[in-house]
């Protein structure tokens, strides 16, 4: 069975784990109906509108 010859530093150790927190915030969009910000592929919550569709009914 293998064995590691050497303890894994807190250095390396750390390294091997940053690799897994380095997300990116998602960009915020504007609404082509409306002009109002919100997220990409989600339904805009002012307009209700959806890739040129309106999908859900606002007042």
């Amino acid at each position: 069975m293998a064995v590691p010859k050497r303890k894994t530093s807190k250095s390396k150790k750390n390294m091997r784990r940053a690799a897994n927190s380095k997300y990116v915030a998602v960009g915020i969009i504007n609404c082509p109906q409306c002009h109002e910000p919100k997220l990409p592929h989600r339904v805009c919550k002012s307009c209700g509108f959806y890739k040129n569709k309106e999908v859900v009914e606002t007042k």
